[in-house]
């Protein structure tokens, strides 16, 4: 496996190039559970555009669709393969979370919870940024993967 970094709008994204058929990436279903109420994101902003913290620092603060996504997002894109903080499939947390380490990408929400109260699709960023700030604090920990075995 090789990594390679690729960036992607404000975010770099660290990705596994990895041969269709070569590894089996498996999660149990307690870690695709945790991935529900994510991943179903439409990327309208509408999130973005309701939150007072965007307006005031769109330049610097990644805003709720951002970070929403960098939590939670999975992008299969022919042989890149990129899972993001919370998916139990990515080994790269530490380094996506060191890269949203500063005053601006997470920490500027102040929880006005306008983001998930404007969410066509009933989705809730706070939460999402929450856990963010929680594991970049130390607070939490990303739980190890679980070992996945078939009867």
């Amino acid at each position: 496996m090789h990594t390679i970094n690729l960036t992607c709008g404000l975010i770099s994204v660290i990705c596994l190039q990895i041969k269709l058929g070569e590894k089996q990436m498996h999660q149990s279903i307690k870690e695709r559970e945790a991935l529900d109420g994510l991943y179903e994101c439409i990327l309208c902003a509408c999130c973005s555009t309701s939150c007072p913290s965007y307006w005031w620092n769109a330049d610097k603060y990644l805003g709720p669709a951002v970070l929403m996504q960098s939590y939670s997002n999975v992008i299969n894109d022919g042989p890149f393969t990129c899972r993001w903080i919370i998916d139990s499939r990515d080994d790269f947390a530490p380094e996506r979370l060191h890269r949203m380490h500063d005053a601006y990408s997470a920490f500027k929400c102040h929880t006005i919870l306008n983001c998930t109260k404007t969410c066509p699709k009933h989705l809730n960023p706070a939460k999402a940024i929450g856990e963010i700030k929680s594991l970049l604090t130390g607070m939490k920990t990303k739980p190890a993967p679980e070992k996945v075995g078939f009867a």
